[in-house]
């Protein structure tokens, strides 16, 4: 049972990286892998912070790694796909904003400098991220595409909840951040009870659901306790938000997969 976690997150990996390959399909493939950015813009800052922090180190680098890799390859996707000169013109300024992220993530060594940049940049590529998804999604017009929307988020919620702490924990955050974290915890406690209470729910995306709110409860736990000297907590956060991340991943795919 000690190796599940491992195993867990290698499986994910491999799961992000054939979806990321794979070529868009439909409107709601699209609002899938650009929701998928927005969670990849967290991901990569808590994966930094924690390699920084020196927690689950080697892990940590093959998360940072494997989405880097994806997030470049999902954004020439989008940008091929894009249906609209708006839309267009959004992955255009996410590319942007990517690069000059890109660079600070792996130019360097993690340090707690580059650490303050990291944080800042990463609130611009998610909300770049975000009107892209947005705007997919009024594409649609569709239940389902709200739906892949809404499920996604949760995907960057539990990043965004991970990035926050432990950035608090490495000492780069700003005067947002606390506030940041709590506004994240309750918007993804708010999204659970949509989703549950969704009439197109399928009793798989029921059974789906129930998971995730099994694994909310151990990752606000974990968000709970306070980091110190003790590094056992900062494992905890790093280590269930893979897990409920996963968990959402296959809600979203469910839901992406509904009549359009």
């Amino acid at each position: 049972m000690k190796n599940l976690p491992s195993v867990l997150l290698a499986f994910f990996l491999a799961l992000a990286g054939t979806e990321a390959l794979a070529q868009i399909s439909d409107i709601n493939s699209a609002i899938n892998k650009a929701g998928r950015q927005r969670m990849l813009s967290q991901r990569m800052a808590k994966a930094y912070f924690q390699i920084g922090l020196q927690i689950d180190t080697e892990r940590s680098k093959k998360v940072l790694d494997s989405s880097v890799a994806a997030f470049d390859r999902q954004l020439v996707e989008l940008k091929n796909f894009a249906p609209t000169p708006e839309i267009k013109s959004t992955y255009l300024k996410l590319e942007t904003s990517w690069l000059a992220y890109k660079d600070v993530l792996l130019g360097s060594a993690p340090s707690p400098d580059n650490g303050r940049k990291v944080l800042a940049i990463s609130e611009e590529v998610l909300a770049t991220a975000q009107q892209g998804t947005v705007l997919l999604e009024k594409r649609s017009g569709t239940a389902a595409g709200r739906l892949v929307n809404v499920s996604g988020r949760q995907r960057m919620l539990s990043q965004r909840m991970a990035k926050f702490y432990q950035a608090g924990a490495w000492r780069v955050t700003d005067d947002k951040s606390l506030a940041s974290l709590g506004v994240a915890r309750q918007e993804f406690a708010d999204a659970l009870l949509e989703l549950a209470s969704a009439p197109v729910n399928t009793p798989q995306i029921k059974d789906s659901l129930e998971l995730v709110k099994q694994q909310w409860l151990f990752f606000e736990n974990a968000l709970g306790q306070k980091s110190g000297a003790d590094k056992r907590a900062l494992l905890a956060v790093a280590t269930t938000s893979e897990r409920i991340l996963e968990e959402m991943e296959g809600v979203v795919g469910l839901y992406e997969k509904l009549p359009k």
